[in-house]
């Protein structure tokens, strides 16, 4: 029964750090930036557009090159993003996943 007691701890305290994770990748924003810096797109936490810059410099420019890169610099801020939510969830789930269960990985 010791064993099944140190289980739910470790469960519970596993339960309060991914909420910990979740409330800073919902904080999180990234920029992303294309053409040297012309377009930037800002996203928070789990993908909401924040803010869109266009340098008025591209508003002369053929609309397809500014919506190619819009398209770079969402995918730029994407990943940006997507890693430091990785970060966010290694830092919260740093040491739980190994000594839970034997076999037991944890799904991110």
């Amino acid at each position: 029964m010791k064993d099944l007691a140190k289980i739910m701890q470790q469960a519970q305290e596993m339960q309060a750090k991914m909420q910990e994770a979740q409330t800073k990748i919902e904080a999180t924003e990234a920029d992303g930036v294309a053409g040297a810096g012309l377009v930037r797109i800002r996203l928070k936490g789990k993908g909401d557009l924040v803010a869109v810059h266009i340098d008025p410099s591209l508003l002369s420019d053929d609309a397809e090159i500014i919506e190619d890169l819009l398209k770079a610099a969402h995918a730029d801020a994407r990943t940006r993003l997507d890693q430091a939510m990785d970060e966010a969830m290694k830092e919260a789930t740093k040491g739980l996943g190994g000594g839970m269960l034997p076999g037991f990985k944890m799904p991110f």
